[in-house]
């Protein structure tokens, strides 16, 4: 995709559309963490993809880094104020997590690299993730005061109430087949050419199945979850007043780095 200056100093994302396929790209120059305004346009791109007649399937990915996913931009988390602007702050991966279910069409993830806290939570709620070896995860939050809480019901649909265990563990890296075994990977791949194969093929295919039966199967895999409207903002809610606690602030001072690798 064609990237300015501004963008490539700021961050993105972008969508375009090529043979009934979109792809949602996005891109932040600190590990490809999320500011509140990638999650907004995270959210905007995939509600259009989502009520697009010209579109059967939705790639999502990343660029640049080897990272898929930082998380939380925590420079942004840092000049919070008060509970008030944190809850907003979180409803960003509310909101594009719900916008990931409830949207009409399949969604294929390119995991090509680690993922952190709310990395993780994409690739849980990608229909399907095809990853690249070395894409290992972590879910740091605990380690700073908060917790994964908007993004654990997409963990626990994908991988179970034990394997989102490891938010207990904020410290400890899981690999990429562990996340593969674990059921958050539906492919694993050695090399960039073999995983970029496998998406063209699958994307291939769903591209030329029928719409209504690609959207008749996301709506059978997600059933169960219309409740997370609510659920996600009362986890935000929590999430966000956990934030302003004066130890978590006292551990986001002492946090002088944006990407935790």
């Amino acid at each position: 995709m064609i990237v300015d200056e501004a963008e490539a100093k700021e961050g993105y994302v972008k969508a375009e559309v090529h043979n009934q396929i979109t792809t949602i790209e996005f891109y932040h120059p600190k590990g490809n963490a999320l500011p509140s305004r990638l999650l907004a346009k995270l959210t905007q791109e995939i509600d259009h993809a989502s009520h697009d007649d010209s579109t059967n399937v939705i790639l999502l990915r990343s660029v640049q880094h080897e990272v898929f996913c930082s998380g939380a931009y925590f420079n942004e988390l840092m000049e919070i104020k008060n509970e008030t602007e944190a809850t907003r702050f979180f409803m960003g991966f509310a909101n594009v997590i719900n916008a990931m279910r409830k949207c009409s069409k399949l969604i294929v993830a390119r995991i090509h690299g680690k993922s952190v806290g709310g990395g993780v939570g994409l690739a849980a709620a990608a229909d399907y993730a095809i990853a690249l070896e070395g894409a290992d995860v972590r879910l740091s939050e605990l380690s700073i005061g908060i917790g994964p809480y908007v993004i654990a019901p997409a963990l626990i649909r994908k991988m179970g109430l034990s394997a989102s265990q490891i938010a207990i563990d904020a410290h400890l890296w899981r690999n990429s087949d562990w996340a593969r075994r674990k059921g958050l990977y539906a492919e694993l791949h050695p090399n960039k050419e073999s995983m970029e194969e496998s998406i063209e093929r699958l994307l291939g295919s769903l591209s030329k199945n029928s719409n209504a039966a690609n959207s008749a199967l996301k709506r059978m895999l997600w059933e169960g979850c219309e409740n997370w409207d609510q659920l996600l903002a009362q986890r935000a809610a929590t999430t966000g007043k956990l934030l302003m606690q004066e130890q978590t602030q006292s551990f986001l001072g002492g946090f002088n780095k944006t990407v935790v690798f």
